[in-house]
């Protein structure tokens, strides 16, 4: 028998890129990411910028999200593809960790897959509700 192909479908790959950010699996989070990968995170967001390698955004956003939250999690519920282009409507949940507040707001993520790698990321989310658990 032979090894099953990896889908590098852009939905599958940006589906990874959840499963692994949901396990804490780091080095399954990177290998979604393109080398010049530029990972927006929202205005307002305490995070707010844009990073570039996978080695930055994991550093910069995954393990500070991680420091700072009880569980962050992005809970991925509705997938819109065209082409390279995948739009995911998902939900935030989480506990600040110096607060004991929660966090339960909806997000849209925007993906451009290209290659079987994430290129690009945008994140929009009502950074009020963040900013409010973590007050």
């Amino acid at each position: 028998m032979g090894l099953t192909p990896i889908d590098d479908s852009p939905r599958a790959v940006v589906r990874r890129q959840y499963l692994a950010s949901a396990a804490g699996d780091l080095d399954a989070l990177r290998a979604t990411l393109a080398p010049d990968v530029e990972w927006t995170e929202m205005a307002g967001f305490p995070l707010a910028g844009t990073y570039r390698t996978p080695e930055g955004v994991t550093v910069a956003v995954m393990e500070k999200l991680g420091a700072d939250w009880v569980e962050w999690t992005a809970h991925d519920d509705t997938y819109v593809v065209d082409g390279e282009n995948v739009v995911v409507l998902a939900r935030y949940t989480a506990t600040h960790g110096a607060t004991g507040k929660t966090l339960d707001a909806r997000v849209a993520h925007a993906f451009v897959v290209r290659g079987g790698l994430i290129v690009r990321f945008e994140q929009f989310v009502d950074t009020a509700l963040v900013r409010d658990a973590m007050a």
